[in-house]
């Protein structure tokens, strides 16, 4: 699989490009700046992007999205819960002094259990609300793109909009620690990590671990 980590935008938004080696049929996952920067990547890997998907759209992750999808002609896909976010992310953007294009509403509108596919490559949806109300993570075998739900040593903030700490907690409990121990985690920001790391060193995932923590 080819598996490609940009980042995008002035809040270090990490976009990831997936691809099948064999069709060269790929995935954008949250293009949220630096729209020519993507472009570049998309070209130089030969991909034929079949999908758009963001895993939130809050204006940080979103802020290339009209370009991305003009040049590749893939549809964009996002949570049905998320379409209020995605209407107000220009917005959001001027309220913290940045400007970005008002993003067109999906193509697709994506539930819990969808599967997105590129050739072989296939992204299972796990509704993980919390950061926002239709905030997903992309599970792909061993990898799973958690967007902002989950940070190496932390957690997605709850103090935006649709925030909601008690749903984040539920989200990770029920949706992320269940998985392997060695699934790989790519966050919306900062360093990959494991699941198996995060267990043993996140301070917020302890109370969840413990059972202190009852959703």
């Amino acid at each position: 699989m080819i598996l490609e980590t940009l980042v995008v935008g002035v809040l270090a938004v990490n976009c990831y490009l997936l691809g099948d080696e064999s069709t060269r049929e790929g995935i954008v996952i949250d293009p949220g700046g630096d729209p020519r920067k993507i472009i570049d990547a998309i070209k130089a890997a030969q991909l034929h992007v079949v999908a758009i998907v963001n895993t939130h759209a809050h204006f940080d992750h979103v802020g290339a999205l009209n370009e991305v999808r003009d040049f590749t002609r893939a549809p964009f896909m996002l949570h049905v819960d998320e379409t209020p976010i995605l209407a107000g992310a220009q917005m959001s953007a001027a309220i913290f002094g940045m400007s970005i294009a008002q993003p067109k509403p999906a193509d697709r509108l994506l539930r819990d259990g969808d599967v997105v596919s590129a050739g072989a490559v296939t992204l299972k949806v796990l509704h993980t609300p919390g950061h926002t109300p239709g905030g997903i993570c992309l599970l792909e075998d061993k990898r799973v793109f958690v967007g902002d739900t989950l940070f190496q040593g932390s957690i997605g903030r709850t103090d935006f909009p649709g925030g909601d700490y008690g749903t984040l907690m539920g989200s990770i409990r029920d949706k992320l620690l269940p998985l392997p121990d060695d699934t790989a985690v790519y966050s919306g920001h900062g360093a990959a990590t494991t699941l198996g790391e995060e267990k043993r060193f996140n301070p917020f995932l302890r109370p969840l671990i413990t059972g202190q923590w009852t959703v």
